[in-house]
């Protein structure tokens, strides 16, 4: 498939709640050069007031991104593993994000199988935070890029709509601040992460 044309999520989009963006995120196209997924899978951090938040102890140069303006992204290293990409929502000075978890994959597949040689499937090919930006090609180069002015990772309105009523659950991976139903994913999705959420389930949530 061609990579996804549209418009440009501009930054008031992202300068809201990240409980506000992150359900609008799903349906959206993440894209990178000539690679681009659907995101089905996101999850919300409320910057100081959320102890799950890697800004919950104060700015640090691993989080400066995440104190600046709205619609950049704030990619850090996992388990010294693996990169993680989030878009940075909210006042400047809040430090507040959306989780990127998990997309389908629309164009590029070549290049995502090549990165992602241990997917067995496509539809695990970006089908976890860390899948998603190897997928894409996104690292630690990517921290603090815009991803409002069209230079690097974009996120686009394609015109697909997200779920009007998305499923929610507890977060992933974390074991504090479990009991908030911040995570986001588009109902009965098979490129959804398999990883298992915190006990916290409902609608909608904020």
């Amino acid at each position: 498939m061609s990579v996804p044309t549209g418009a440009v999520l501009p930054r008031s989009f992202y300068d809201r709640d990240p409980r506000v963006v992150g359900p609008e995120l799903l349906g959206k196209a993440l894209v990178h050069g000539d690679r681009a997924v659907r995101i089905v899978e996101v999850e919300a951090y409320v910057g100081a007031d959320d102890p799950a938040s890697h800004a919950y102890r104060g700015r640090t140069p691993r989080t400066r991104v995440m104190f600046g303006p709205p619609g950049h992204l704030y990619v850090y290293f996992s388990y010294g593993m693996h990169w993680c990409a989030n878009a940075v929502c909210g006042p400047e000075g809040e430090a507040a994000a959306v989780l990127l978890r998990a997309g389908e994959a629309l164009a590029g597949l070549e290049a995502m199988r090549h990165d992602r040689s241990a997917a067995r499937r496509d539809r695990d090919l970006a089908n976890g935070p860390a899948k998603l930006c190897q997928a894409l090609g996104i690292d630690g180069d990517h921290d603090g890029a815009d991803l409002v002015d069209g230079t690097g990772p974009t996120i686009l309105d394609d015109g697909v709509p997200p779920p009007p009523s998305p499923a929610t659950s507890g977060r992933v991976g974390i074991s504090v601040a479990v009991e908030h139903p911040w995570r986001w994913f588009v109902p009965d999705d098979p490129h959804v992460s398999p990883g298992r959420p915190g006990p916290a389930v409902g609608r909608r949530g904020r």
